[in-house]
């Protein structure tokens, strides 16, 4: 019962005490943060991963943990409450200039967590402030470094740039800068439509350039075809001519095959009995046969003075066949003869 009427008379005085305070004194910031402060009521359960910044008569005492804390009336005040928490900042709207003199309409997404509670209420007024416009003034910097077409090529190295710079500055906060995201980046009208013809340069390049390799592939596989079409015609034509000249080759081999088969023949024959006799009848036959054929080639024809004289014609054919016949056997012993004489001259020689 004592312990009840104490924490009412604490909190009474601790209300009293709060509107005393002049309001003139009071900052933005104190305001915000004054106006979610828990009072103190001795007995105090503190949520998960907040962090409660007590002064005792008006300097830092400590921090609370979550869950069961004992505070003393009058003396102990709740200054500050921390959120541990990953916070989410929208970074309002602002203009910037590029490096090729580009005014650019861009905003931003910064996530950020509060490390040092202690850091984060006596390090800077107000953390969430101060980080907003450490965030605008880094993404105006990091932008008149790029020129506008490496902003939107190169966003990714963009947003570490921002978070690295950021931290570097907040670290005597308490703050740690997890990662930052830009969301839109606004161009000039003008420079929009310029970079859309641009677009469209480029894609009309690409599309002629397609098209010209398209028709260069499509001349080289003709080209191609053609070659390979030569090659083969040419490979056709040797292989059909190797092929004729090996069939006319083998039709001569077989005709003088044939010639000479029927030449042995035809010498036996006139070995035999009546042989001039059957030479002469063959010859009768050929003179008959190739009078017959004349004038049926060419108009112009050449005659023997006695062309119905068929007996004279063979007695004169006959008369040459044997005049031949035998001048042959003497070329033929004259032959014999020669080669015969060579071996006595090499013996007399070696004599």
């Amino acid at each position: 019962m004592m312990l009840r009427t104490l924490c009412r008379a604490g909190g009474a005085i601790l209300q009293q005490s709060q509107r005393t305070v002049p309001r003139l004194w009071v900052t933005p910031a104190q305001q915000r943060w004054a106006s979610s402060l828990p009072m103190n009521t001795v007995i105090l359960f503190v949520p998960q991963q907040e962090a409660w910044v007590v002064e005792r008569m008006g300097r830092f005492h400590r921090i609370l943990e979550p869950g069961l804390n004992f505070l003393i009336p009058v003396l102990d005040r709740i200054r500050y409450v921390q959120s541990l928490k990953e916070i989410v900042i929208d970074v309002p709207e602002q203009s910037a200039v590029s490096l090729d003199n580009v005014t650019l309409q861009i905003d931003g997404v910064l996530y950020l967590r509060i490390l040092d509670p202690f850091k984060a209420s006596y390090g800077v007024e107000d953390p969430e402030y101060a980080v907003t416009q450490l965030a605008q003034t880094t993404m105006r910097s990091e932008l008149g470094k790029l020129t506008l077409d490496k902003v939107f090529r190169e966003r990714e190295s963009l947003n570490s740039n921002i978070v690295h710079s950021i931290n570097q500055a907040a670290d005597d906060w308490g703050i740690r800068c997890l990662r930052y995201e830009i969301k839109d980046i606004h161009v000039p009208p003008r420079v929009k439509e310029s970079m859309q013809m641009q677009v469209e340069a480029e894609r009309k390049k690409r599309a002629t350039v397609l098209e010209s390799e398209g028709t260069r592939e499509a001349a080289i596989n003709v080209a191609e075809g053609h070659k390979q079409a030569q090659i083969l015609a040419s490979e056709g034509e040797k292989a059909e001519q190797i092929n004729k000249a090996a069939g006319e080759a083998q039709a001569i081999l077989a005709k003088a095959e044939a010639k000479a088969k029927a030449i042995r023949l035809l010498s036996g024959a006139l070995t035999e009995q009546n042989g001039n006799a059957a030479a002469s009848l063959s010859v009768a036959e050929q003179y008959v046969s190739a009078f017959s054929n004349l004038a049926k080639e060419s108009n112009t024809i050449l005659l023997p003075s006695n062309t119905g004289d068929i007996s004279g014609m063979v007695t004169q054919a006959m008369t040459i066949y044997g005049t031949l016949s035998k001048t042959s056997p003497k070329v033929v012993t004259e032959d014999v003869e020669e080669k015969s004489e060579e071996p006595v001259n090499q013996l007399a020689s070696s004599q």
